[in-house]
């Protein structure tokens, strides 16, 4: 009797332990969010968590950001280290894109519409990007070690996709303000607020 109630408690023990397990691991969940910058929504805001790529997933092989009407579009580009990024000339004239600063330091040099130049964003980092010739042209790469990224929209909303559950860093970032770093707890109904005073 002893021995079978000792073997009975063990099972109900790892039904538990196991339970647990598939709960805490379970399905990948969709978070989202909204920025604001001292209670308005902001957009082009980027907000990753710090959780490293598995070795099965990959970043996008190619992403655009398009060259027209003399600005760049988006004016805010989110990618995984180890993006290419095509960099099209849809407008009238010539463009000279380049980033001297942090992040991927790149000059594509002078290339007339119809073009299409590219750049792999290999390391993680902000890029500015300028024009040498239309000095109001002016945007950014955001190049993260994690495919768990979103920009937010022109009502500040953003969506995390596929996150797994469980407690992880995230950051955010915005042009010309300081980079916000928090905890999130991702589970069914989760929400990220970003907030700036």
């Amino acid at each position: 009797m002893h021995r079978a109630g000792g073997a009975a408690i063990r099972g109900v023990m790892m039904f538990v332990f196991a339970s647990a397990v598939l709960y805490s691991s379970g399905a990948p969940v969709h978070v989202p969010g909204s920025a604001t910058v001292a209670g308005k929504p902001q957009a082009n805001v980027v907000v990753w968590l710090d959780i490293p790529a598995r070795d099965d997933s990959h970043p996008a092989r190619r992403v655009v950001l398009d060259q027209r009407n003399l600005q760049f579009a988006p004016r805010v580009l989110a990618v995984q280290t180890g993006t290419i990024v095509d960099f099209p000339n849809n407008d009238r004239v010539f463009h000279n894109v380049f980033s001297f600063r942090d992040g991927k330091r790149f000059d594509l040099g002078l290339y007339p519409i119809g073009s299409v130049k590219r750049v792999q964003f290999d390391k993680p980092g902000v890029s500015r990007l300028f024009c040498n010739i239309h000095p109001r042209m002016a945007g950014y790469v955001i190049a993260v070690d994690s495919p768990y990224f979103a920009v937010s929209d022109d009502e500040g909303r953003f969506t995390l996709t596929n996150v797994p559950a469980g407690t992880h860093t995230y950051r955010a970032w915005r042009a010309g303000g300081e980079p916000l770093t928090g905890i999130l707890t991702v589970e069914a109904g989760s929400h990220l607020e970003v907030q700036w005073p």
